[in-house]
């Protein structure tokens, strides 16, 4: 009787046979040296046809160092890289693009003055006309279940449909590897679920995948192998299958990483301090959402949570509460305060604080030392950091310092430009900046995107902290497993509508599900 395989075993089996029939791309003793700091340390690699391939580690731990090298952004100081069989320099991304070798970056690589198609016709090396390759992005974005507007332009688009511009525009160029840099940070569970499908076919046609991610469950359902980078060197591989989120957490971090500790839950009963009433905010561009009539409380020592797809009215809803976008005074409030017209450094001298979205842009200044970033948002919260109408870089350098110990941020040398940090190592300053302050209030967008899991637990564990000290603590996530572990209650905004907070211990992810696709604004209109 024949052997019944399961769907996954099936996967597995059919890239074993991939790696028998030869290496798609060798790496051999690769090194890179960026000063004193050792980020790739003789780093060996094989990533087979057919094979979808993790790459493990902890924020700083060289993935992207190592990936960059594939990619030919990065130069290696050492060692070999062979492309099929036959040693390359990849001297430039162009040359690895024409090797075969795509990049869907974590950080996005687009322009945002330019519309969708421009953005994709800038990387294909013959993009034809602009109606026919609009034509080849909708068939394409449909059928991977991620569509796309060829004509939208980039800068109206929140960060999920930036995403999958990425994604698209490398899957058209039929890349025989495709490296993928965190994918799903910023989609849905059912748009990650599509490109779950989308890369075991890929995989089934001979592509090969390079995933780096830190959602760990992800590694275990979709991967074929793992490498696992700790501070620049390779320090196991394993098959995912057969091991655990946790067994991979601690192959990454070298010891147990701990959960974190939400304390006694106790129903929100301290002064509101974080007050909502009447919002409401027309679209400022045509690819925007309009708030509409939105209420909320936060109030001390609680955490609230607002779940929902990407693209409905977060990134509004943060502008409105920040001061980035004035809306009528009484319509927010900071301990009962009326401030919808004031400015974000008004909020911040009233002691709240923000996290926005997108760190390198938004979050901090790509060209800025971190330094120079602390100052920006901090110069008027009565740090000591400016005085008679002088910057005291003494005070912003122990500032950078204590931020960079306590959050375990990893430079290559003190002080560095935003720019030079690794996407979670820049994830943890921002976010840090702004918790040691210890605000009265946070509004923090994606707290833990792009970070491993031990740098997601010490973020979590602080937000809960913050709030359990009396800390009204506004946390906007699409991570669902995230709020369900921090949050105490749980708000889902659809179409620029905001469901009633329910109980996160009652509420279930069904019911989260049903608010998602359109029941919060069902139930907005019915009140």
């Amino acid at each position: 009787m024949a052997e019944v395989l399961t769907a996954a075993e099936e996967d597995r089996s059919h890239a074993q046979g991939q790696r028998n029939s030869g290496d798609l791309l060798d790496a051999r003793g690769l090194t890179k040296r960026f000063g004193d700091i050792l980020a790739n340390d003789r780093v060996d690699l094989t990533i087979n046809k057919g094979e979808i391939h993790a790459l493990l580690g902890e924020n700083g731990a060289g993935k992207s160092t190592l990936v960059k090298m594939f990619y030919g952004a990065l130069e290696p100081d050492g060692g070999t890289i062979a492309w099929q069989g036959r040693d390359v320099t990849i001297a430039s991304p162009a040359a690895a693009r024409g090797l075969g070798i795509g990049m869907v970056f974590q950080h996005f690589s687009l322009f945002e003055a330019l519309t969708v198609v421009e953005n994709i016709a800038l990387a294909l090396p013959n993009p034809g006309n602009m109606k026919d390759l609009s034509a080849r992005i909708k068939a394409v974005s449909e059928d991977y279940g991620l569509p796309l507007n060829p004509t939208d332009v980039v800068a109206d688009l929140p960060v999920g449909i930036r995403q999958r511009i990425e994604i698209v525009r490398c899957l058209l160029q039929e890349p025989e590897l495709i490296i993928m840099d965190e994918p799903t940070s910023v989609l849905t569970p059912q748009e990650a679920d599509r490109l779950f499908l989308t890369l075991k076919r890929l995989a089934s046609e001979g592509c090969a995948v390079l995933y780096i991610s830190h959602r760990l469950e992800e590694v275990q359902r979709i991967c074929h192998h793992a490498t696992i980078l700790r501070h620049g060197q390779v320090v196991r591989e394993c098959d995912p299958s057969k091991e655990t989120p946790a067994s991979l957490a601690r192959m990454m971090v070298g010891t147990e990483v701990i959960g974190v500790s939400i304390g006694a839950h106790q129903p929100a009963t301290g002064n509101v301090r974080l007050g909502v009433t009447g919002l409401s905010a027309r679209a400022t561009t045509p690819f925007a959402t309009e708030l509409k009539n939105i209420k909320l409380e936060v109030r001390a020592g609680e955490i609230v949570a607002i779940a929902g797809v990407a693209g409905n009215g977060q990134g509004e809803l943060f502008d409105a509460l920040s001061g980035e976008m004035r809306v009528a005074p009484a319509m927010v409030r900071l301990d009962d305060e009326p401030c919808g017209a004031r400015n974000v450094t008004w909020r911040r001298r009233r002691n709240a604080a923000f996290v926005p979205e997108e760190r390198l842009g938004h979050g901090a200044v790509p060209g800025l030392k971190l330094s120079g970033n602390i100052v920006l948002t901090r110069h008027g919260t009565g740090d000591g950091l400016v005085g008679s109408g002088f910057v005291s870089t003494q005070k912003a350098g122990e500032l950078e310092q204590r931020i960079k110990k306590h959050y375990d941020v990893r430079m290559s040398h003190d002080d560095p430009e935003a720019r030079s940090l690794s996407g979670g190592n820049l994830q943890k300053f921002v976010v840090g900046r702004e918790l040691d302050r210890k605000p009265g209030v946070l509004v923090v967008n994606q707290p833990t995107w792009g970070v491993d899991a031990g740098a997601a637990a010490l973020i979590r564990q602080a937000l809960i902290d913050l709030a359990r000290s009396g800390s009204a603590v506004l946390v906007i996530s699409q991570d669902l497993d995230e709020i369900f572990e921090i949050a105490d209650r749980i708000a889902v905004i659809s179409r620029g509508h905001l469901s009633a907070p329910e109980d996160a211990r009652t509420i279930t992810r069904e019911r989260i599900g049903l608010l998602m696709a359109g029941g919060a604004e069902d139930e907005a209109g019915a009140a």
